[in-house]
This record gives C-alpha cells, sequence and structure tokens, in this order.
C-alpha cells in the first residue's frame, strides 16, 4: 500500500488564489483560483513530481493524495 500524501493549500486574499504545496511531495507548489482547478493541476502534478523525485512507480500514473484547504477570516 502506498503512504498517504497530504497537500496543503491555504486561500491568499492578496492574490486570489488557493496556494498548494506538501512535505510529502518534494518541489510542489501551485496555484489556481479555484479549487476544481487546482485539483485538475494536482492529478497532473503530483505523479510526475513522484516519478522525478525517485518515488513513484512510471508505469503507475496515479497517485493518491488528500487535499486540505484553509483559509483566514480577514480581519478589518
Amino acid at each position: 500500500m502506498a503512504p498517504k500524501l497530504t497537500v496543503r493549500a491555504s486561500w491568499d486574499d492578496v492574490a486570489n488564489v488557493w496556494v498548494a504545496t506538501s512535505e510529502d511531495v518534494p518541489g510542489l507548489a501551485t496555484e489556481a483560483e479555484h479549487v476544481d482547478a487546482l485539483l485538475s493541476k494536482l492529478e497532473r502534478m503530483v505523479p510526475e513530481l513522484l516519478e522525478l523525485n525517485g518515488m513513484g512507480d512510471p508505469a503507475d500514473a496515479s497517485a493518491s493524495f488528500e487535499l486540505v484547504t484553509t483559509t483566514h477570516p480577514q480581519v478589518s
């Protein structure tokens, strides 16, 4: 069984985008305006980065990960 990967995304109020990074996927840093778009990018990027880092099987293009999103209330 493959280890569970966690990707964390937080909302950037200044740039108006979701910013995603992961301690489990070296080199992962991406952003998107909507969570759906972010998920689409991550589904491509995570397997590619795992393979580039020698952590994934090139024959297995799928990689399971959990996306944890966080928003922070605006301070007036």
